[in-house]
């Protein structure tokens, strides 16, 4: 009996060995949810500028855009050293400001899908997450690095053809709307993907005092998950249309 229990510790401190953060996940879930909502505010009030004073839209957007990748940068570098006090007021903005920036393809999605559209990419994002959180964890390591090396390869190869069609359509319209559908499908998948991969990766990559680093991580897979199944939804309603 002590030989079988001993062996069942030993394959349970194996599994457990590569972890340096075991509880990060769960700390970092509250600000995740924090982030999220301010996202929503910070649409809330694009959509409402973008209705009283469109001409002031434009500017703010992009200038909202560059806002975003500062803060983005800045606030990764102070949560991955731990500080986060200095960390969460920062984040708290990119959340805000993230959310302005997406108030263009919220505006487009209110107009081809409807309310009922945005229900379905929350309840997307819902339902992945708790599967991730249920299987994520239990992933062995052959499967858990399997899948990382998978989804940042697919995620690599999705932002060159993103890039592709941005480029692209500027000379050949057609291919802006050629590429969508695959695009969005290709993103949805790949981040639904990326939300297992978090819950793999994150308590091997973080301390647990580093739970704002992990929170950003999370905020960004389910806000991308959002954002593709979202233009798949408007992809596929213009497709129908046409």
């Amino acid at each position: 009996m002590s030989t079988s229990s001993n062996f069942r510790d030993a394959i349970r401190e194996a599994q457990t060995s590569a972890l340096v953060g075991p509880s990060v996940v769960r700390r970092s879930l509250p600000f995740v949810g924090g982030g999220l909502i301010l996202t929503s505010v910070g649409v809330y009030g694009g959509l409402g500028i973008l209705g009283s004073n469109p001409g002031l839209f434009m500017p703010l957007w992009i200038g909202s855009i560059v806002l975003q990748l500062v803060l983005f940068f800045v606030a990764q570098g102070i949560a991955s050293r731990g500080n986060n006090s200095t960390a969460l007021p920062i984040l708290a903005l990119y959340g805000l400001v993230t959310g302005f920036s997406l108030t263009g393809l919220i505006s487009i999605a209110l107009g081809s899908v409807g309310i009922g559209g945005l229900g379905i990419a929350a309840l997307g994002c819902g339902i992945t997450f708790i599967l991730a959180s249920i299987f994520g964890q239990k992933m062995s390591e052959s499967t858990g690095q399997a899948l990382t090396q998978t989804v940042t390869l697919g995620i690599g190869a999705l932002f060159l053809v993103m890039l592709v069609q941005l480029i692209g359509g500027i000379f050949i319209p057609a291919l802006r709307g050629g590429l969508e559908l695959l695009i969005a499908g290709a993103g949805t998948v790949l981040f639904i993907g990326a939300a297992f991969v978090d819950f793999y990766t994150l308590p091997r990559t973080y301390r647990d005092d580093q739970y704002l680093a992990a929170a950003l991580s999370m905020y960004l897979t389910y806000i991308n998950l959002f954002i593709f199944i979202l233009r798949f939804l408007i992809a596929i309603s213009g497709s129908s249309r046409d």
